[in-house]
């Protein structure tokens, strides 16, 4: 067996004469137990917190969207929608509008956004289910779906046939307008559903229409868009489709993942969990100043039987290597423990939901078999790098 394992094993689970060292080490135990378990139920929220932030955006954005590299549009033929159809791992895909674009309902107005999509909008984008009250758009109609805080700010209702919804889009073109009335394409639209998110931003952001109605207001072409949104099928290989939609639309476009998409928010919340894991590491570290003091307290105790062995023939190095072992092996330990314990707390919030947000929200929390590693991981790094520290006092001037 090897000599200072078998040694260092010993020290861990025997008790010194000494009670004050027996204390600093379970003070030393309990600190490396407590910051492991709290540095994975704080990784574990985060991730949680990660994931509700997400699940807006991912409700609403599709897998890929081809976005034109220079204006507002592009037109796509027959044949190229013919060959994106072939693309394999590409599931549907949805020809869409986006513009922003004035409201004015009940002598209130509203100026956002109007996204007028095809009939396959339904099977790239997740948005026709959220739906507050109301059903989704019949195509080729002047029905829409609004957004709840739009509806809000209009205070727009359902079948309110005392009053219109109408829509104002500028008219393009160049030079002086005599009449003002001219300036703009009118139309008036049925609201037929209001959905929700619980995103505020995206609730006042959209009001959805049919294609051909927006392409109508804006004066495109039948073929005339301003992207394509698609929907993937499960492991496609993403480099190749997105070469792929680039290579079939003559590279006139710029191909986006859903991450690309909110690059913003996707950066804010990898700062955010870098940040509150230097955070919790910093308590981990601060918590291991206990591992050397009680390692140190106890070279000191066992100096007499230290120098025994030394007398016997035993190398320095082998003599630090002891309580080098020893101190990893009480993070390695207790690592583990916190682990468990942190697991147990997580599955538990996960199963009974035991802390809220608010009445209706729980606080969310994923377990990720990434953390479980992160956590570890650091644990046993800087449990080592302290071991190492404490180790390096033992040396031959202080056995002589």
């Amino acid at each position: 067996m090897n000599f200072p394992l078998y040694i260092a094993k010993r020290y861990i689970f025997s008790k010194s004469k000494n009670n004050a060292i027996n204390i600093i080490s379970r003070i030393a135990s309990g600190g490396i137990i407590f910051s492991t378990m709290a540095l994975f139920i704080v990784l574990s929220v985060f991730s949680g917190l990660r994931v509700f932030s997400l699940s807006f955006s991912n409700d609403f954005d599709p897998d890929f969207k081809a976005n034109p590299k220079s204006g507002k549009s592009f037109e796509i033929s027959a044949n190229q929608e013919k060959q994106l159809k072939n693309i394999d791992g590409i599931a549907s895909f949805s020809k869409v509008i986006e513009e922003r674009v004035l409201f004015s309902f009940g002598g209130k107005q509203q100026v956002t956004f109007i996204k007028g999509v095809d009939s396959n909008f339904v099977h790239v984008n997740k948005a026709s289910q959220k739906l507050f009250n109301g059903s989704w758009f019949k195509p080729k109609t002047v029905q829409v779906v609004v957004g709840y805080g739009i509806s809000q700010k209009l205070s727009l209702g359902l079948f309110d046939f005392n009053n219109q919804l109408e829509v104002f889009v500028p008219k393009p073109g160049k030079g002086a307008i005599e009449n003002p009335d001219d300036a703009f394409n009118k139309s008036v639209i049925i609201p037929v559903g209001i959905f929700a998110t619980n995103n505020e931003e995206l609730d006042s952001k959209y009001v959805f229409a049919d294609l051909g109605l927006t392409q109508e207001l804006l004066e495109y072409k039948p073929n005339q868009i301003s992207g394509i949104e698609f929907k993937t099928k499960p492991n496609a290989d993403e480099d190749a489709i997105r070469t792929e939609i680039a290579k079939i639309l003559n590279n006139k476009v710029e191909v986006k993942n859903r991450a690309e998409l909110n690059a913003t928010l996707y950066k804010m919340l990898n700062t955010e969990n870098i940040a509150v894991y230097l955070i919790c590491t910093l308590v981990i570290i601060i918590a291991l100043f206990n591992l050397i003091g009680a390692l140190i307290m106890m070279i000191l105790d066992k100096k007499a039987n230290l120098k025994t062995l030394y007398n016997l023939g035993t190398e320095v190095k082998d003599l630090r290597k002891i309580f080098l072992l020893q101190g990893t092996l009480l993070s390695v330990l207790g690592g583990i423990i916190g682990l468990v314990l942190g697991i147990i707390v997580v599955i538990i919030q996960q199963q009974f939901n035991l802390i809220m947000i608010t009445e209706s929200l729980a606080y969310p929390v994923v377990f990720s078999i990434q953390n479980v590693l992160i956590v570890f991981g650091t644990i046993v790094t800087l449990g080592f790098i302290a071991s190492l520290i404490a180790s390096s006092r033992v040396s031959k001037k202080l056995l002589d």
